[in-house]
Formats: structure tokens, sequence, C-alpha cells
């Protein structure tokens, strides 16, 4: 349908400009380490709120696919894991809005209550996405090409996830940054691999539920 490949493009664009929101906000710290610091680091010094403003554009660019979802659901158990990537969806969206509307703490201070929440809704997203990818991978029509590619991201993202978390807790935080933006650019690709599949599977499956009523019709309206 137009609205949902209108989605699709202004997903498309969304994620480009939150990638050149990110990058600019990089551009405007100089005293920070990317290696060791994450981009929240980045987001609460004296340049971070272009940051903030990416987060929040990824997660508004994210929520306009959620809809795409639901326009591919049929009956059965197909339905039912389609069903859950789409709440996965809404849940990494949900996650970049939260983590973009409530910061971390400066690098170096006690972690408060907006810290923690912050924590959580990144690591709820970053781990819902990928699951996401794998999903659609198994379960939608699309091409072997972009399957192949939606599951290489997604286990690429949870690899570098479970490295993130192994950095942040026994390895010291070492390389914790680096890893966090190889993270970072392995969903947003994914991302942008599913604002392009989503729309074109979703206009597919409406345009033959279209079509076949009116085959019915037809071939019932034929003289025998």
């Amino acid at each position: 349908m137009p609205g949902i490949r209108n989605n699709g493009a202004l997903a498309l664009g969304g994620i480009a400009l939150a990638a050149l929101l990110g990058v600019i906000g990089h551009l405007g710290v100089r005293d920070l380490d990317p290696v060791s610091l994450t981009v929240s680091d980045y987001a609460v010094s004296e340049s971070g709120g272009v940051i903030h403003l990416a987060m929040l554009t990824l997660g508004v660019a994210s929520a306009l696919l959620v809809p795409a979802l639901g326009r591919l659901a049929g009956p059965g158990a197909r339905a039912g894991r389609l069903g859950a990537a789409q709440l996965l969806l809404a849940a990494w969206a949900g996650g970049l809005l939260l983590a973009g509307l409530v910061p971390t703490n400066p690098p170096g201070t006690e972690m408060g209550t907006a810290a923690y929440v912050h924590r959580y809704a990144s690591v709820v997203a970053f781990l819902a996405l990928p699951v996401v990818g794998w999903l659609l991978a198994a379960h939608l029509p699309t091409g072997a090409r972009t399957r192949h590619w939606l599951r290489v991201l997604a286990v690429v993202s949870l690899l570098l996830a479970a490295t993130q978390i192994w950095s942040a807790y026994p390895g010291d935080r070492v390389f914790y940054g680096l890893i966090e933006r190889g993270l970072i650019l392995s969903e947003v690709t994914l991302l942008a691999l599913l604002a392009v599949a989503l729309p074109a599977q979703s206009h597919a499956r409406t345009g033959r539920r279209e079509v076949t009523p009116v085959r019915a019709a037809s071939v019932a309206g034929r003289p025998r």
C-alpha cells in the first residue's frame, strides 16, 4: 500500500539523518576517547545534544516500520512469529526513544536512576533488533540474498552484544566503546535492510489478497 511504502522511504531517510547526526555529534567532541567510551558518554558531553537527537530520530524512523509487519501476518504459526517480531521491533524503537530522552551519567560519576533507565532501555533495544532480523529472515518470502544478509547481520549483532557484555564485566571495559560502535553499525545496517524489505513484502502480500477474490469471482461467473 502507498502508506506503507511511504513509511519505508521515510524510515530510510530517518536512518540516514540519524547516522549523519551521530557523526556530527562525534566530531564536536575532542577530549573523549571513542575506543573506551560509549556513544551515550559522548551524548552527555557539552556538544552531545546532537547525539541525543540522532537517537530520537532513529527511534522514530524505526517506529515507522512497525505497521508494515502488521500487514504481513497471516494465519497459523507464521503469524505468531511475525507478531513477536513486530513487538520486538516496537521494543527496539521504544528503547531508542527512551534512551534518547533519558541521558546517562557523565563518565566517572556515580550512576543514578536516569542512568540505569538509559542503560537498560539500550540493552533491550540492542538485543531486540537482531531477533527481529532473524525471525524475518526465516519467515518472510523475501529474496535469498536479503534472507542471507538479515541472518548475517543478526548473528554479528548478537555476537557483538555478547562481546560488549563480556567487556563490561570480566573484560575490564577493554575496547568497550569500539565494540559498541561496531554493534551500532551492524544494527543500523540491519534496520536499513528492513526499511527496504518490509514495505516491499507488505505491498506484495496485500496485492495477493486483493487479486485472489477477483480471480475467484471471475471463475465463478464463467458459463459452464
